[in-house]
């Protein structure tokens, strides 16, 4: 298994690197860089708990350079640093995969840091697939048309080519590109990323017990306990 899975988070810095454009509007940019501190702790979390079988590194791919103080106290200990600011996330997650890959991890997986209750045994489920023989990608399908987790085990720059990016298209097209290289895909359950206000209100649901409609049958939510903590004073409308 060599250096076992290099499984990463892609993430700005909150407060520093921007990010959640279209909920800065909706809660005001302190609130934003304060939920986004917390899905990051959570999802971090949710990956530390991963089986021991795993292995490997855990890794944020942050952004912009220069914030490595405002990150690092937002991750467990033995996480390391990526920087990796590129003109597309596209090129980000080529690049970092590449990287990961390199350093003699078996597989390698980028995950948003946007999907704070996702379950970790989807991730698990993707190394898993990943460790069979053959190459193959794994994509993890989010609600919006996109995807929230990729997992490669050998670099494949063409998967990220040619994608309009942050639209309802990237999953389609990446699957496009997987076809025109042959290369298998691997479809996880799908779930969502928090980045407007509809995705913050199934958030919301999701932790006020109702789960949301397109998870599948029996497949449950990672439980965030900062993100649960922040929301329960009132941020978003839930209250504890």
């Amino acid at each position: 298994m060599g250096k076992g899975a290099a499984v990463a988070i892609v993430c700005k810095t909150p407060g520093v690197g921007g990010g959640k454009s279209r909920l800065r509007p909706v809660l005001g940019a302190d609130t934003v860089a304060r939920m986004s501190a917390c899905f990051i702790r959570d999802i971090a979390a949710t990956l530390d708990g991963l089986a021991p079988t795993i292995g490997g590194s855990r890794i944020a791919i942050y952004s912009p350079a220069g914030s490595e103080e405002a990150l690092l106290p937002l991750l467990p200990p033995h996480w390391r640093l990526f920087f990796q600011q590129a003109a597309t996330i596209g090129e980000v997650l080529h690049a970092s995969t590449t990287a990961f890959l390199a350093e003699g991890h078996d597989c390698a997986l980028v995950v948003n840091a946007d999907s704070p209750t996702l379950p970790g045994s989807v991730v698990e489920q993707a190394i898993a697939a990943l460790r069979e023989s053959g190459d193959r990608a794994v994509l993890g399908p989010a609600s919006d048309g996109g995807y929230y987790l990729v997992g490669l085990k050998r670099s494949h720059a063409r998967l990220f080519e040619d994608i309009v990016w942050s639209t309802p298209t990237v999953l389609t097209q990446s699957l496009e590109r997987a076809a025109e290289i042959g290369l298998p895909v691997v479809l996880l359950p799908t779930w969502y990323d928090v980045d407007d206000a509809e995705t913050l209100g199934v958030l919301e649901a999701e932790l006020a017990g109702t789960p949301p409609a397109f998870a599948a049958p029996g497949l449950l939510g990672a439980t965030p306990r900062h993100t649960r903590a922040l929301l329960a004073t009132g941020i978003g409308g839930l209250k504890a």
